[in-house]
């Protein structure tokens, strides 16, 4: 909720719009008398205080929008974000008033004369140009400065709320200074460890296949199909209307529930037969388009420069096929994938075990073995940031599995070296401000839940109704 309120208290509201008929119709007895008595008069309720249809239409006004603007947008729900707009301003307000924030008028002048705006060449304020930016603004001089007197209470209330975000400097020195200190590592690849896939016995994938036949099985399909190009359609290579006259013909005859064999009766084209299809990694544009529109028995369909009419004759659940020398290579990859897992998770449960040690690390790296280092947090030359980040919250003779795109790395922390730095680099500028932000951040979420609990929202949707059929 805060981050909504803090953008609307600083929205700079538009030129003053004024909507006669609503205002004739809030005030003198509303829409067929709906606001006049109780509470219809009220659009929402805020604990105690009452949101009126005329502070709808007050906020409505100074928004800018237009009428025109709302009854276009009734259906992408404007009414309901005006309201939203408007219950936000009023918690703010509510908050102002609750911590006895204010500002004198002595501080509004002052920021009035020190708009660059309105002041000439040698800074000098100018009435003229004030006077000139009100009018052109259709605003009066009280109306303008009481919305600088909202707007710089709302930034006082939200510089109070922030108060304190402030991160001492002797902790971002140290954060700093632990994100930008090298990582001396050992570590080697994974991949020489592995299982290749021509060691899997044919027995090994034949237990594969049973213990995961259900994951495993494919649905087929067999279909015949006809490509359908000007050419072959109307005799010449041109898509003119006559083409797509006859292909309209073609997309009635299949809505009309005419067969395959019928609507070719007076077509001369080559059927194409397909048996036992199931899309694999050597890809078929044709084939494998009608696959996955697979759910219409018959259709046609576009595919580039051509039309396809296919019609499915059979559909049917098949387990992997290891006479097929595709289907065959996709299996063993599987199997492949799955032992570099089941490995790596070994690997991972007997670091978290504390059973992994270096002598476990030299015995695997062999003469694998690599040196690096780790320059910052934010070095991702040799492995996945991600990766990175994890590194730098373990301490020194750790071990990890890392990863570079496909590439899995077994990784041992050495040491560690701080690295100097000048408080007037700008890396390290950002670095505080983020570390502000990221605080402030949290005071703030901190302060939304206490606003969710400390006020209670009530809209009356009767009154919302009534406004939305004002503008149909």
């Amino acid at each position: 909720m805060i981050e909504k309120l803090k953008n609307l208290g600083w929205k700079q509201l538009g030129g003053l719009v004024l909507i006669v008929i609503i205002i004739i119709a809030f005030g003198f007895g509303g829409f067929g008398g709906g606001f006049s008595t109780n509470n219809q008069n009220n659009i929402a309720k805020i604990n105690k205080t009452n949101v009126t249809t005329q502070d709808f239409i007050d906020y409505v006004n100074q928004s800018g929008i237009s009428q025109e603007a709302i009854r276009d947008n009734l259906d992408n729900n404007i009414i309901e974000e005006l309201l939203s707009g408007l219950i936000s301003t009023t918690l703010i307000d509510l908050e102002i008033k609750d911590f006895d924030l204010s500002i004198n008028e002595r501080t509004i002048l002052k920021n009035i004369k020190e708009n660059k705006n309105f002041q000439d060449e040698n800074g000098t304020f100018q009435r003229i140009k004030y006077e000139k930016f009100l009018l052109s603004n259709n605003l009066s001089a009280p109306m303008f400065e009481l919305q600088l007197k909202n707007r710089e209470l709302q930034k006082h209330l939200f510089d109070f709320i922030g108060a304190g975000t402030i991160t001492p400097n002797f902790l971002i020195e140290k954060k700093f200074e632990e994100n930008n200190k090298s990582l001396d590592i050992e570590y080697f690849d994974m991949e020489n460890l592995y299982k290749t896939k021509d060691d899997y016995t044919a027995n090994e994938i034949e237990v594969f296949i049973d213990e995961n036949k259900d994951q495993l099985k494919r649905e087929y399909i067999d279909f015949k199909y006809v490509i359908l190009n000007p050419k072959n359609l109307i005799g010449i290579e041109e898509f003119n209307q006559e083409f797509f006259d006859e292909i309209d013909s073609i997309e009635n005859k299949i809505s009309q529930g005419s067969t395959f064999d019928t609507i070719l009766e007076d077509i001369n084209v080559d059927i194409i037969e397909v048996n036992e299809f199931v899309p694999s990694s050597s890809k078929q544009s044709n084939e494998d388009l009608i696959y996955s529109k697979k759910a219409s028995k018959i259709d046609l369909i576009e595919n580039g420069d051509n039309f396809l009419l296919y019609n499915i004759d059979n559909q049917y659940d098949r387990t992997p096929d290891l006479n097929d020398d595709i289907i065959k290579g996709e299996i063993v990859e599987l199997i492949y994938q799955k032992g570099k897992f089941d490995y790596n998770r070994e690997i991972i449960e007997e670091i978290q075990k504390n059973k992994f040690d270096s002598s476990k690390f030299e015995e695997l790296a062999g003469s694998n073995k690599e040196y690096s280092s780790i320059n910052s947090i934010e070095d991702d030359k040799l492995i996945d940031i991600n990766s990175v980040k994890m590194l730098y919250s373990l301490p020194v003779n750790s071990f990890a599995l890392v990863n570079k795109e496909d590439k899995i790395f077994l990784v041992k922390i050495t040491g560690t070296n701080k690295n100097s730095f000048n408080k007037a680099d700008e890396k390290y500028l950002k670095f505080v401000n983020s570390q502000n932000t990221n605080n402030r951040k949290t005071i703030l979420q901190s302060y939304d839940q206490l606003l969710n609990d400390k006020y209670q929202v009530q809209l009356n949707q009767k009154t919302i109704d009534r406004v939305k059929n004002y503008f149909k």
